[in-house]
């Protein structure tokens, strides 16, 4: 990571960022201020994080992105043109990104995340990772965990979305709570109030510490254990999910694809049959159903996504409020949420 200079908030910044400021603080703005981020992936997720980041006022972001401009990710991708399509998909997005916020320096980088030395990783206060093969994202979340940099990954995948965050061994940050008033002793009248009240007109600052494992711990749960099958009523099947689908990227280099609808339904299911059978687990805990609701980025899902991958960069670099610990999992067939932890304790 490198040496960060105190940023200094301008009276310029102080009026584009008042809502903020007001909402957690001149110190928690004065951290994102001075925080330089690295996305890789602009897809329609990417996008959603490049504006939320961008709009929160980082010092830099800088957008990482081989792949070309295309009908399919225009579709969900509102920062790259119509009319680029067969352009980097990375410059194609810096000028609409750059204008979302003047004040931030954005970046744009046409080169492969993994052609990438580890040097180039260390520049940065926050890695996001998005569309990366599970090689990539175990080697860039284990060398970042080293020098203390903090890592995000996310996707989506048609109705499904997911993301995963390591803040490190020891991740600091306060959290706002309502002030505890104790029971005044000067009253004559009565007996004195047992129980302290709590004043919801007044709040206090707490410090507080969460502790984070690395993504390969998170992804490689014993499913033989006593322990984990005693848990695995309570466990979402979209971590499952998302084991079959990075699976599939692993295999083909790619997304399922909705012009080869059928191929990939047929190899999807052979993927889910392997991969649980391989966990000590029975096919049946994820029924065919979610082959035909994972084909493309939807527009909607990435929003939602995008809003809580944004909420937790943001959280994390600012050192406000209880971080997500450590998945995310959104459902859109169903319209809700959930926060998991795997990995061990």
């Amino acid at each position: 990571m490198i040496e960060k200079e105190d940023p200094v908030i301008s009276e310029e910044e102080a009026a584009q960022y008042d809502r903020q400021i007001r909402l957690w603080g001149l110190d928690a703005q004065k951290r994102l201020r001075g925080s330089r981020v690295l996305l890789a992936g602009l897809g329609g997720l990417g996008a959603e994080l490049a504006k939320n980041l961008i709009l929160a006022g980082v010092k830099g972001l800088t957008l990482l992105d081989h792949e070309q401009v295309s009908e399919e990710s225009c579709r969900a991708q509102f920062l790259a043109p119509v009319s680029a399509q067969g352009q980097n998909r990375a410059q194609a997005s810096l000028e609409r990104a750059q204008n979302l916020n003047p004040m931030v320096e954005v970046h744009a980088d046409p080169d492969r995340a993994e052609d990438k030395p580890d040097d180039f990783f260390l520049q940065f206060d926050a890695v996001c990772l998005t569309g990366c093969s599970r090689d990539l994202m175990v080697r860039v979340d284990q060398l970042c965990s080293q020098h203390s940099i903090k890592v995000f990954c996310g996707d989506v995948y048609g109705y499904y979305g997911y993301m995963f965050c390591n803040l490190g061994w020891e991740h600091n940050y306060v959290e706002e709570k309502p002030k505890v008033v104790k029971p005044s002793s000067d009253s004559s009248d009565g007996p004195e109030p047992k129980k302290a009240k709590v004043d919801p007109n007044e709040t206090t600052m707490v410090k507080k510490t969460s502790s984070f494992c690395n993504l390969k711990e998170a992804l490689e749960v014993d499913w033989t254990s006593e322990k984990a099958k005693a848990s695995l009523k309570r466990t979402p099947v979209d971590y499952f999910l998302l084991h079959v689908l990075l699976k599939f990227r692993t295999d083909k280099g790619r997304d399922p694809d909705p012009k080869s609808y059928a191929d990939d339904s047929q190899l999807l299911k052979q993927i889910r049959d392997d991969v649980l059978e391989a966990m000590g687990l029975s096919r049946d805990l994820l029924n065919d159903d979610f082959i035909s609701y994972c084909f493309s980025e939807m527009s909607p899902v990435c929003a939602v996504v995008g809003g809580v991958l944004g909420q937790e960069v943001v959280k994390a670099l600012s050192q406000r409020d209880a971080p997500h610990r450590n998945f995310f999992f959104f459902d859109g067939r169903k319209g809700n949420g959930m926060v998991d932890y795997f990995g061990p304790n």
